[in-house]
């Protein structure tokens, strides 16, 4: 069903099929709203189930994610006709092995574009640096980081990603990949897992906004700085605080090693250690709070502590398309062990409770742009790209302006004591 006219037309190139599924029920009860026209819940289910066939093994909608550019049906390459799908056809089976989940292709395809680039690149560089392939290897770094780190996401929440026959590689590409994408060892499982799941963006979120005023440009240097500058004390300290002493000596022992290998290598060899190593470091950071900001930047000041009014969910973006679902962020927050691919349907069959609660879907914007429009105050476009829900859907433009503006308000100190008891 076509959107009404007061919204945007997805942009069809970062649609997934399971976000063009999720978006036109969306649309549709948009427009049964504006056309006083009753809802059927014969619709949702038969929608649910479609995107319950697209993830069953079984089901002969079932299609696997090879890779995040192009959406592939492999049951187009069953009867290879030329060399191409042939080879394609046996990488599909014996990559399906090596995947834990059927559907996970994707990973291997990118931890061996992984290998295959960005690893003989930077060895090159120590072995006779070019600062024109430095800056094309840089450039190609932060082009993966998003992927990478959605990736060891799924990583870190799942206690890998590879079948049983590969689990020690499981364990081992981490420790090789990780410093090349800008991440210091294990320190994005401590901080994500161990922390900010924890406490959900409350008082004791080492990434969290509430302290923030969150249009602000000045409160959003604070909080890039403060992370940039300060998590190697700041993590260790949390644990500290909750009596993770073993947790707090892990943190620390990661982090340090890893300045020290970094100053080490410097100190050996400078150029190439600055565009492999050091740079990687320093963008990765600055994007991670830039993302978290966007993810957490609008919430609800009379539920604060609700996942449905702390986060949002995105749909038709780049975050799905290439980063592996990252969009649905409030259904990862609701459950961080649910598989990436389950997001657009634990969406759709929880849609009533997501009504209710007054959640926030936006389409055609990812987090980088919110937290963009959010600091030059643009409420009006983010009001533009709001999909609303609920009781959102009548809302004029300005009203749902107004309401994203009043989701950016810092809180006191009194008023968290209030609010997030536990």
């Amino acid at each position: 069903m076509a959107p009404s006219a007061s919204f945007r037309k997805p942009d069809d190139a970062f649609f997934t099929p399971l976000d063009n599924v999720l978006l036109e029920v969306l649309y549709r009860d948009i427009n049964n709203h504006n056309n006083k026209a009753t809802e059927t819940s014969d619709q949702d289910e038969s929608a649910l189930k479609l995107l319950k066939s697209y993830n069953d093994p079984a089901h002969p909608n079932f299609q696997p994610t090879i890779t995040c550019t192009w959406d592939y049906d492999v049951t187009d390459f069953r009867t290879p006709r030329n060399i191409r799908e042939s080879i394609l056809q046996l990488y599909i089976n014996w990559a399906r092995a090596v995947a834990r989940h059927p559907t996970d292709i994707v990973f291997v395809s990118h931890i061996l574009l992984y290998f295959f680039t960005a690893v003989p690149s930077a060895i090159y560089l120590f072995y006779d640096f070019h600062l024109l392939h430095g800056f094309a290897h840089i450039l190609y770094i932060v082009w993966c980081s998003g992927a990478f780190t959605l990736m060891m996401h799924n990583h870190i929440h799942n206690n890998g990603i590879l079948s049983k026959p590969y689990a020690a590689f499981d364990w081992t590409f981490p420790y090789i990949l990780e410093p090349l994408m800008g991440h210091t060892w294990d320190s994005y499982y401590y901080h994500h897992c161990k922390a900010h799941h924890v406490e959900g963006n409350g008082p004791n979120d080492l990434s969290t906004t509430i302290r923030y005023q969150r249009d602000s440009k000045l409160d959003f240097l604070k909080y890039e700085l403060r992370f940039l500058l300060l998590c190697w004390f700041d993590l260790p300290r949390y644990f500290i605080s909750t009596r993770k002493y073993n947790l707090a000596a892990r943190v620390a022992c990661i982090e340090l090693s890893s300045y020290t290998a970094m100053c080490l290598l410097a100190r050996y060899n400078f150029r190439p250690t600055l565009f492999v190593f050091i740079l990687p470091f320093i963008i990765l950071r600055i994007g991670l709070m830039i993302g978290n900001w966007g993810q957490h930047a609008l919430v609800d000041d009379v539920e604060p502590t609700s996942d449905f009014r702390s986060s949002i969910t995105l749909i038709d973006v780049p975050s799905n398309r290439f980063c592996f679902n990252d969009g649905y962020h409030t259904s990862h927050h609701l459950n961080p062990l649910r598989h990436w691919r389950e997001h657009p349907q634990a969406f759709l069959a929880a849609k009533e409770r997501y009504s209710k609660e007054g959640a926030l879907v936006f389409q055609n914007i990812d987090y980088l742009e919110i937290t963009y429009r959010l600091l030059t105050k643009n409420y009006a476009y983010l009001a533009k790209q709001l999909v609303p829900i609920g009781s959102q859907i009548g809302m004029s433009q300005q009203e749902l302006a107004d309401m994203l503006r009043r989701k950016t308000r810092k809180f006191s100190e009194k008023e968290i004591a209030a609010k997030f008891t536990k």
